[in-house]
């Protein structure tokens, strides 16, 4: 999930570049989502891993 927002990053910086706003952040926003849920699912598996091991 990391892996599609670094490519949701990497398309809205080359779409920013090239003049195309509407793209780049929408493409951004997506990356943002993805980014937060790659967070939110770590730290769930984090903190499931430390309890299973006690």
């Amino acid at each position: 999930m990391l892996r599609y927002a670094v490519i949701f990053f990497i398309i809205a910086l080359v779409a920013a570049l090239f003049g195309f706003g509407g793209i780049a952040a929408g493409a951004t926003e997506i990356a943002k989502i993805l980014f937060f849920v790659f967070i939110v699912i770590a730290v769930i598996t984090f903190v499931l891993n430390l309890i299973q091991r006690k």
